[in-house]
């Protein structure tokens, strides 16, 4: 078996290792084991999308925690970052999420946040796994019977994190007038996001809210966001969100239907906390996948752009660690740190509505703030995941390529943490060049890695 923990938590197909059952109670008994409270007694908050295979590991994970002591609180399907609320508000020692996030139904993961809202380090992530892939687990003392943990189901935590969202939302501010287009993915944003605009005063079209277990990011959501935008045009909608599975990210849409992704709505923020001077440090943390555009657009304000390797987690940490509020990636995970402790596409929204309220323009004039490089993204299916140092052709052709696009381009290569693939990712000012080294790229690891 290989490590379990990827770039965000444990992910693959369901009722497959490590989607298993019995991994999943293995995950819910080292978890209870790492976060147990002595000083009282301690509970972990469990929330999930809605795919089909959530119920399966729900389950499962609840076994695990509760055969150590350990109280379950089930609020059932909440968006990532609603989960990540939920542990804070009501105290509790940790809180997992079942959700493969963007993937389709047949996937599904387990995301851990520790009791303040953060997601696990790694060293955390590498304590739990050692755990289970060593069989240490299996030898952990058991209470007695009358020391076993209960489960029971939290009925009020979607209403908890919608007046949070909506609390995020300036006061003296209303979206009454504005019509909006929100597609939720027919995952675990499909109750909460058209209850929150709605209440803030919105005129809301909604569209994938209808999820039957199989249909979750199925054509629609983030990863489709040309069915939102084309609703926008239809409807003459003022603006449109596109979440993903567990709205953890969102793709965006100016009143033309025009697709804006994270870097852009980085930039527009940025932009107008410099205005306010509230954008501490005066720096944006986003990733090596952000575009060049981000980073030429901060230098022209007068901010700056510092990147961590691909993953909100690494972002929020380095956040905490340099003192900034803003940050995300280019797919859509922003995080407004001095709202919420990780990326949550909802709020998100609404703090970019907030910001196109006080500039009083509309999202296709705001996005101009920004000019983004021609970008190219292939993804590369390989057999398994091998160091790319140990094929010298590879190697040598990146750096050749490398040299082609100079100091005004840039070509990443890395292996995804979801799914067995190898990401090629190339920038720069000339497209047709940007093409040609991303065909070559792919051309020769899948003739070497596939």
């Amino acid at each position: 078996m290989g490590k379990l923990f990827g770039t965000d938590g444990i992910r693959g197909i369901a009722n497959a290792s490590p989607m298993t059952t019995d991994i999943a109670m293995k995950v819910g008994l080292s978890t209870a084991y790492v976060f147990r409270n002595t000083h009282r007694r301690p509970k972990i908050i469990i929330g999930k999308d809605t795919r089909l295979s959530g119920y399966m590991l729900e389950n499962a994970l609840t076994a695990g925690i509760c055969s150590m002591g350990v109280d379950v609180l089930l609020v059932g399907p909440l968006p990532t970052p609603g989960i990540a609320f939920i542990t804070g508000s009501m105290r509790a020692d940790a809180g997992i999420v079942i959700s493969a996030s963007h993937n389709p139904y047949q996937y599904n993961g387990i995301k851990i946040f520790a009791a303040d809202g953060y997601k696990l380090p790694d060293e955390t992530e590498w304590q739990m796994e050692d755990l289970i892939l060593n069989g240490t687990i299996e030898t952990l003392p058991r209470p007695p019977a009358a020391d076993i943990g209960r489960a029971r189901r939290i009925e009020d935590a979607q209403g908890r994190y919608i007046v949070y969202l909506k609390n995020t939302f300036p006061r003296d501010l209303t979206l009454e007038g504005l019509k909006l287009v929100i597609d939720c993915a027919h995952g675990a944003a499909y109750k909460v996001a058209p209850t929150v605009f709605e209440e803030l005063g919105a005129e809301v079209i909604i569209t994938g809210d209808r999820p039957n277990g199989r249909n979750i990011n199925k054509d629609c959501g983030s990863l489709y966001p040309e069915h939102m935008a084309g609703l926008v045009r239809q409807h003459g909608a003022h603006a449109g969100f596109a979440f993903d599975g567990d709205a953890d990210r969102v793709i965006f849409a100016d009143e033309k239907g025009e697709i804006l992704d994270g870097d852009q709505i980085m930039a527009i923020c940025a932009g107008h906390y410099l205005k306010k001077n509230c954008l501490r440090e005066k720096t944006v943390v986003g990733t090596v996948m952000s575009n060049l555009g981000l980073e030429v657009a901060l230098r022209r304000m007068g901010a700056n752009l510092v990147r961590t390797p691909v993953g909100d987690r690494y972002v929020v940490e380095r956040m905490r660690r340099s003192g900034c509020n803003l940050g995300g990636e280019q797919s859509g995970h922003i995080i407004f740190l001095d709202c919420s402790t990780t990326g949550d596409g909802i709020l998100s929204a609404i703090q970019l509505l907030a910001v196109m309220l006080q500039e009083g323009r509309q999202l296709s004039e705001l996005k101009q703030v920004m000019d983004r490089y021609p970008q190219k993204l292939v993804n590369v299916k390989v057999a398994e995941h091998k160091p790319l140092e140990d094929f010298p052709e590879v190697m040598r052709l990146k750096e050749a390529l490398e040299r082609r696009l100079g100091n005004e381009g840039r070509l990443l290569i890395r292996p995804s943490g979801t799914e067995p693939v190898i990401r090629i990712m190339a920038e720069g000012i000339d497209s047709g060049l940007i093409e040609e080294v991303v065909a070559e790229m792919a051309f020769t690891i899948e003739k070497h890695l596939g």
